[in-house]
């Protein structure tokens, strides 16, 4: 579990444990937002030298926000190290005029292993939840991995949106892609589908059914199980009901924030410049102004923005 970002200005020294570098990197009210945003991170800022943690993993900020950064190895570390207990983050090669946005991008990108939770999440019932969710996954697959984690990564996206959601809509995002199990664990096929839609709204129907099926037996009331159910059977289409946009909205923006340079990676830039498309049409408007918040490949941007001579993806839905 991630339990502490180091924040560093300049290169590491040699010491063995950090030491004092002038005034704080953050300002009070910077530090405050990420403490607000990231409850249950200790943040350490104005420092220079390693970390003192025995766990810690390393992101340079300066080649952040590069399309050259190795994500997936990023994602492998951290991995690792979350598996063997609490660990810290350092981010080294900070100025001050940009510390406090490359912090909150990298604890956003790496959300999922703080894992918290809120008064309806923090039960037994809800841990056995979890537990069928990660039973159902066979993480040594990478894409059933790359599921899991955007699981994790909406659900805890939901958290931060709404801290006081209800345990059917939290599940709900956990859930909300099970049905890729079945029919994307080894290969993806979306993108061969001829008409996006319809391949989405089948795969959130038979998704529903998969979770109703899963989570039977967990000790959830049976209208909390119907609930979950017909949100994951509507998930792929916004609409009026309040736990639906949160849900669209969550599972949007964990896209940008983790998923979308693999995306470009995997499908080219045509395909994802659909999705980028499709995805900004699930979005509220308070959660897109979100958006230039998020770290997402140069690439991405530009097809959010807009690149020369092409509209952007906001425009293409017009």
């Amino acid at each position: 579990m991630l339990k502490r970002l180091i924040l560093i200005q300049g290169s590491p020294s040699s010491s063995d444990e950090p030491s004092a570098c002038g005034p704080p990197l953050l300002s009070a009210s910077d530090t405050a937002a990420l403490s607000g945003e990231f409850p249950d991170v200790e943040i350490e800022s104005g420092v220079s030298g390693p970390s003192g943690d025995a766990l810690h993993a390393v992101v340079d900020a300066r080649a952040w926000r590069s399309s050259a950064l190795d994500l997936w190895a990023l994602d492998t570390g951290l991995h690792a190290l979350d598996a063997r207990g609490p660990f810290g983050l350092r981010l080294e090669g900070l100025d001050r005029a940009g510390a406090a946005r490359a912090a909150y991008e990298v604890l956003t990108r790496c959300q999922r292993f703080i894992r918290r939770r809120n008064l309806a999440s923090a039960t037994a019932v809800f841990a056995r939840i979890l537990g069928r969710h990660r039973e159902l996954h066979d993480l040594d697959r990478p894409l059933v991995r790359a599921d899991y984690d955007h699981a994790i990564d909406v659900w805890q996206w939901m958290l931060r949106l709404d801290p006081r959601a209800g345990v059917a809509v939290q599940a709900a995002a956990l859930f909300h892609d099970v049905e890729r199990l079945v029919s994307e664990a080894d290969v993806r096929i979306e993108h061969r589908a001829p008409d996006y839609q319809a391949f989405k709204d089948e795969h959130a129907r038979r998704g529903a059914e998969l979770a109703r099926a899963a989570l039977d037996g967990v000790g959830l009331p049976p209208d909390v199980l119907e609930r979950i159910g017909a949100l994951v059977a509507s998930h792929e289409r916004p609409g009026n009901d309040a736990e639906l946009a949160l849900l669209n909205d969550a599972d949007a923006l964990s896209f940008f924030s983790l998923n979308s340079a693999g995306f470009l990676d995997g499908y080219g830039p045509e395909h994802t410049r659909a999705k980028v498309a499709y995805t900004l049409r699930r979005l509220r408007p308070e959660a897109r102004a979100l958006l230039p918040r998020i770290r997402c490949r140069p690439e991405v941007e530009a097809m959010i923005l807009g690149e020369p001579g092409r509209p952007s993806a906001l425009e293409a839905q017009a």
